[in-house]
Order: C-alpha cells, then structure tokens, then sequence
C-alpha cells in the first residue's frame, strides 16, 4: 500500500482521486430517485413540469444533503401499476434534490422486489461538479447493493474513471470490472485518441470503510501503450488526508555514492504528528538512513530530522573531510505563535563536516554555509520587532582560491590565509536586535520614526587578507577581528512632505543617531582598533529634499520629467578604521541608493559630511510600452568624505563615492507590449565616462521562443582583495517546439577568463495529466581542483498519483 502524509513538504501523492465520485453515482445521484418515489407514492405525483415533496424516508439520513430540502421533479410521464406494484417515471425524467440532477429515460421502483432502476442514458450532476455517467442503474430498495452498466465518472478535479460494470456490495465496498482511471482531464475533447496515461485494471475495489482502493492486475498505459504490468496496487482513497504507508522511491546515481534508490515509509502516528524514515542502500557507500518526525501543537508545528551513514568506501573523498567512515547531519525548525502579533522559533543545522550535505544532496539553503538562528519576531501595524542569536557552520574545504595575495612569511604574522580556518573565522551572534515603529500620531505635521539595534558577536580567529602595494609593500585588511564586540544603535528621524503651488514637492528631514560600542579585542596583533573598551559616536542630521515632476499628455500617450535634487550636512564621522565593521562590509552605489540619507548599508559605518546628491527621472508611458530612466550624482560638498576614510576593511574602497564628485549612476527599463523587456543598471567613471560597474538583463518571447540574457561587467578592486576586472554573461532559452513538447537551455559564460561556468540543456513534455523532462547540467565552479559536476536529471510526473525523478549526482 502507498501512503499519504498529512503535510510533508513535498507530498507525493497529492492528488483529488476517484472516489468522491464513486460515491456519487451509488448514493448521492441514483438514491435521489427511489427516495422521492418511496416518499411520494401514487397519491403524491406530479406531473410534467410539477414538483413532488414529502416527509423524508428513512434512509435518506444516508445522504449529504438536509432532510428538508426541496425537490422537484420533472417528466413526460408518471405512472404507477397497481398490479404490480411498480412506480414509473420515463421520457425526459429530470429530479433535483439537494444541488444533485438526475437525468434519464426512465426511472422505475418496483415495490415487490424492492429494486430501483435508472435507465437511458443515466446523469448525475453532483454540486461539487462531479458527472456520473451510466447505461443503467439498478439498486435494492434499501440502497445498500446494486449494479452500474457502462459506468463513466467525470470529477471537477479533471479525473475520469470508466469501467464495463460497477457493484456496490453490503453497503461500503464498490467494484469496477474492467475498470480504466486517468487524469487527463483534456482527453473528453478527444474521446477518439487514447489518454496520455491511464491505469487499466482487471478489477477496481473501493473499500469505503477502510478508505482503501485497490487493483487487481493493473497495467499502466502511455497514449494506449503498456510500458508497466503489476499484480497488485492500492492507495488511500481522496477522502484520507494521513495514512501510513511507502511513498513514491527515488532512483539515484553518483560516481561517489554508486547506484541506489531510496524508499520512504511513512508513519501516521496520530492527528498531530508523523514519521517518515528513509532507507536508501548504495552500492558504493553502504546504507543511507534518514528519520524524520513532525509534530503540529496547537500554536505552531516543529520537526527534527535525522540523516546518517557509516561510509564503505570513504576513499571516493579522498583529499576531503568527507573521507571518513561515519558521517551524517542533525536538523530541526519550528515555529510558534505566542498571539497574534508575536512568534517565536529556530532552524538548525549541524553536520559531521563541511560536505556531507552536498555530498549525499540533503535539505539546506545554501551550499556556502549552514545558518541556524533562534528568533523571536513582533510585528504591530507601525512597528516592528527581531531577536535572534546566530550560528554558521561552513560547507566548504579550507582552501586558498587562485589570485589570493600571498605576501611573505614575515607579513604574514600570525594571521592565516584567506580561504584557511573558515570556520574558526566565522562569528557567533547572540543576539542581534532590531526594533523599528513609527508614531500613530504626528508631530508638526511631519512623521517622527526611531530605529534601534543591538549587536553581540564574538569570533575566535582574525579573518584577514593582503593588498598588495606594488612596490614591495602590503596592507593588511580585516573581515574581522578576534575577540566580542557590542553595540547599541539608536536612530530617530522626523520628515515632512509639503507640496507647493507649482507641484514643488520639498521633504525637510531631521535625525539623531547615537551608538555605544563595547570592545574586547582578543587578537594583539590587531593594532587599529580603539584600545578603550568603551566608545560612543553620535550623528546629527538635516537634510532638505526637492522634487518638482513635470508631466507632458499627448494622445499617445504621457510623459514625466522630474528633476530631484537633496542637501544633507551633518558633522564628520568619527572613529574610521578604530571600530569594528561587521555589517556594513558591502557598500553598492547604485541608482537605489543615490538619494539615501546615509548609503552604508549597515550600522556599524555612518556617513558623515555635507553632501548634495542631484538627478533626473524620466517616464514615458504609451499604449506600446514604457520607459522609465534616471541619472544620478552624489557631492562630497563639506567636511571629511567617510568614503575616502579606510576602515579595518577599507570597505569605501572603489565605491564611487571616494571622490567629491562620485561616479554617475543610471538605469534604462524598457518594456514592450510585444513581450521585450530590458533593464539596465550603469555606473560610470566621473573623469573620463569609463564602466566601473555595468549589468543589462533582457527577456524576450517571441512566439514560441522565450530567452533571457544578463551581462554583468564590474571592474577590479585591489583594495577588497579582487585584483582582475570580472565580467561574464547568463543566458536562458525555452522553445515550445509542439503544444506539449518544449526545449530549453541555459549557461554561464565567464568572459574575463574565457571559460564556461556552466551550462546545461534537456528537453521536456507537458500536458493537464503528464510531465517529463530530461536535462544534463554541468557545473565547473568550484575551485581546488574539484572535478566538473555533470548531472543527468530525469523526472516523471503523473497528476494525481505522483512524481518520481532520476539523478546522476546523488540523492
């Protein structure tokens, strides 16, 4: 038997299934008919056109309809034999009861035998949709047994089933004989051409007690061919929402892990909570076991998952941490709500060593680094609430990448090599918090807001790298430093936008930052930083922003020029290169951060300064398309540049800001009705218009041919440890060669170094019951000396019953 979870990530077998319909044409459609003739007698019949009711049978508490639900009947004739105790409906009977139609030629009850009989073309409409289609109908009286001919069942779920015959035995078990289940739904269209798929059985059982249904000698059919004969299958029926049994295996390959398949069993332990467990034998590596438990509690849910396996042949890492016998990993996450505004849970990853996950493919989110938190979260209608301790465990091979500056020994000092003891380098967090709420009421008509952080990290070894100097000399750069660090950020900001007479928008801004950082350098090598434990730093601000849009309507359409200029003047940052810089390490000047108040992108660095920043935006929009663009240039107007000021990272470096005139910065998007989209980002060198950072995206759909180019081009930085320009291009490409059949592509082309990255290509077929796609992917991106990756993936989906994949690189 194949069982059904109640809420796994990915259910296989999740489909609507036959038997609500089953159901249907046994008890909710033919019933209605014997019901109503059993109610009404001789006395109470209508005739053509009229309507009939009566006190409800007894039987009819069966039905899922109310007991006092209107019926109407309609026929040509309504007839009762007095002699033989029969009572008749024929030519065009129509009986609505309930939100279920019964149509056919004749329905008949004969009361001596106690037999109900539908016939002439027999339909039953149910309200959820189904359709029940049959030559003939007949049934005790008592609705318990009876016999179908030429039975077709037609669900709102685009189901069918058809069968010779179907009986309905003692109440709770129907048969199909010769019975025929498919979800190709499209297929009533062609009733000539054979289903994408179907499942043919000697005999269909459905038992309704057991919620099972099971058949006798199926044989599965692609477009009327046999490709699988079995003896027996059987599967919970639609109305089971949780039921123990196996779950569709996996077929896997991998020149490490050798050939297997994995097999889920699945355990329905109660209401609340499951178990899956996992066994996948390999010929290479021995037995991959896997557990998995779930548990639903009444405000939130929690898992934890198990995977483990004691390798037979560790050799196949050789040179990695994966050469070892026992190996394996620990998850778990949960979530619960405390009320409705607050909630609090984790997510948690420990491995073995750092290539285990990828090795045997099992669940993570990233293939750098495993990240597990413990968090705590509120969120009101203006305010917002984030606790959480961090923990990172990295997956990757120590290792120094090619192009790493090595300086001599003697400039080394006792600082590694960037790419060694990666995670002694990497931080704990415990905690980082942010609070951020804005005041329901305002204050001289203007918003006043306040956002707060507090940071606790600490590490236990410095994470350095080399500049080198080009004249013998190095400078030394730190991602971080040995040792724990605290901070606490607070920020409070009031702005106000006023409209003028001339359609001037002009935003006045205020705000007050102060922080308090407490510091324990571990690391004495570590010279830079402020030797006091204790070190404040406060930023004023004021800034004044002008906007006037000009609006241009013509009859094709409407153009918006709209000039954007800003002042913002505060005092000069302090402590640069004196303070730790954990969060502000990455520093985009782009088009998006052009009019920002501050542009670092963390907490620890705050621009200081006066600085204008000036710019136009332009919008065209007609009945073919848009165009929306912007130019953007920052200065440095007064007071030191915080970007020309070299912190432990020298983070500034390169930026586009380490000037008082900064570079330009633009964007272009274009969009066409005609199914072309273009986007393009630029930054451009202030003195001679060069490209330091440059990305266009295409998307184009032509017809049956979809295709989405990138280029990305960003030139060196020697100074953040990049010595070489980095430029490459991505393509992609989906071409529907059929209405079902379709090709598709896709690479990674790195143009500086002249090789490619990746590149993969498959085919793939796709219709409303059936899916299949074959694809070869290979990966050369990782460094070291790991060999290329190539995957061959194979996936097969049937709608209804389930996917099942092959793949050549693992689980």
């Amino acid at each position: 038997m194949i069982g059904r979870p109640a809420f796994t990530d990915a259910t296989p077998l999740d489909r609507p299934g036959p038997v609500r319909r089953f159901r249907g044409w046994l008890v909710c459609g033919v019933a209605l008919v014997g019901l109503l003739i059993v109610a009404a007698g001789p006395a109470g019949a209508a005739g053509d056109g009229a309507s009939a009711s009566g006190p409800v049978a007894g039987d009819l508490v069966k039905m899922p309809v109310q007991q006092d639900a209107p019926m109407l009947l309609q026929a040509d004739t309504l007839t009762y034999d007095f002699d033989r105790d029969i009572v008749s409906a024929s030519g065009h009977v129509e009986i609505h009861y309930g939100g279920y139609t019964l149509q056919a030629s004749k329905v008949s009850l004969d009361r001596k035998v106690n037999r109900l009989r539908a016939e002439g073309g027999v339909k039953v409409t149910e309200p959820d949709g189904n359709i029940v289609l049959a030559e003939s109908v007949d049934l005790s009286n008592d609705l318990r047994d009876g016999f179908v001919k030429s039975l077709l069942v037609e669900t709102a779920q685009r189901t069918r089933i058809a069968a010779e015959s179907g009986q309905r035995i003692n109440g709770d078990e129907i048969i199909f004989e010769k019975g025929v289940y498919t979800a190709c739904g499209s297929c009533t269209d062609t009733p000539d051409k054979p289903p994408t798929w179907a499942i043919k059985a000697a005999r269909i059982v459905h038992n309704r007690t057991e919620r099972v249904i099971s058949y006798e000698q199926p044989r599965i059919e692609f477009w009327g061919v046999p490709v699988a004969y079995l003896p027996y299958l059987s599967h919970p029926d639609p109305t089971v929402e949780r039921r123990s049994g196996f779950l569709v295996p996996k077929v896997i390959y991998s020149e490490q892990l050798g050939a297997g398949i994995s097999v889920p069993y699945y355990w329905a332990l109660g209401p609340d909570k499951d178990l899956t467990a996992t066994l996948t034998p390999l010929t290479r590596q021995g037995a991959l076991a896997a557990l998995q438990w779930r548990q639903r509690l009444i405000d939130g849910a929690y898992s934890i998952r198990a995977a483990g396996i004691y390798q037979l042949d560790p050799s196949a890492f050789a040179g990695s941490v994966g050469d070892q016998n026992w190996r394996g990993t620990v998850s778990t996450k949960g979530e619960f709500w405390i009320n409705p505004q607050w909630k609090w849970g984790w997510d948690g990853t420990i491995a073995s060593d750092r290539t285990f996950l990828a090795n045997y493919k099992q669940p993570r989110n990233s293939d750098e680094d495993a990240v597990s938190a413990l968090y705590m979260t509120g969120l009101g209608e203006k305010n917002y609430f984030d606790m959480r301790a961090i923990g990172i465990q990295v997956l990757q091979e120590n290792g120094v990448e090619d192009g790493t500056t090595i300086p001599p020994a003697s400039v080394q000092g006792t600082f590694s090599l960037p790419g060694e003891d990666l995670q002694s380098k990497q931080p704990f967090v415990y905690p980082v918090i942010d609070y951020n709420a804005i005041l329901d009421s305002s204050v001289y008509g203007g918003q006043l807001a306040y956002n707060m952080n507090f940071t606790t990290l600490s590490r236990s070894t410095t994470d350095a790298f080399w500049v080198d100097n080009g004249n013998g000399t190095y400078d030394t750069r730190f991602r971080g430093v040995a040792g724990t660090y605290n901070r606490t950020s607070l920020d409070t900001n009031w702005q106000r936008q006023m409209i003028g007479p001339l359609g001037t928008v002009l935003t006045p801004y205020l705000g007050l930052r102060g922080d308090l950082f407490l510091l324990q350098n571990t690391d004495e090598h570590v010279t830079a930083l402020d030797d006091e434990t204790a070190v404040g730093r406060v930023m004023p601000t004021a800034a004044l922003e002008y906007r006037w849009p000009w609006l241009v309507s013509a009859v094709w359409g409407s153009q918006v020029v709209e000039p954007i200029a800003q002042i913002v003047a505060r005092p000069g940052e302090t402590g640069i290169g004196k303070l730790p810089n954990e969060d502000s390490q990455s520093l985009v000047f782009d088009d998006t951060t052009v009019f920002d108040y501050d542009k670092f992108s963390g907490w620890d660095r705050v621009e200081g300064g006066t600085r204008a920043n000036l710019g136009v935006q332009y919008t065209l929009q007609t009945g073919a398309g848009f165009v929306s663009a912007l130019v953007g240039q920052s200065y440095q107007l007064a007071g030191p540049n915080s970007f020309t000021r070299a912190d432990l990272l020298d983070s500034t470096a390169e930026s586009g800001l380490d000037s008082d005139a900064s570079d330009y910065v633009g964007r272009v998007s274009i969009g066409m009705m005609q199914g072309l989209k273009v986007g393009t980002q630029v930054r451009l060198d202030d003195e001679d218009l060069s490209f330091n950072r440059a990305g266009v995206s295409t998307l184009a759909t032509t017809g049956p041919l979809t295709t989405q180019i990138t280029y990305m081009f960003l030139r060196a930085q020697p100074e953040l440890g990049v010595n070489d320009n980095r430029q490459e291009v991505q393509g992609s490409g989906s071409l529907r060669a059929t209405d079902n059949w379709r090709l598709f592509g896709s690479l990674r082309y790195d143009l500086q170094n002249k090789n490619m990255v990746t590149d993969g290509f498959g085919v793939g077929y796709d219709d409303d019951s059936f899916s299949l796609s074959l694809a070869y992917y290979e990966d050369r991106s990782q460094t070291g000396g790991v060999p290329v990756d190539r995957t061959v993936f194979l996936r097969l989906g049937l709608r209804t019953i389930g996917d099942t994949q092959l793949s050549s690189s693992g689980l």
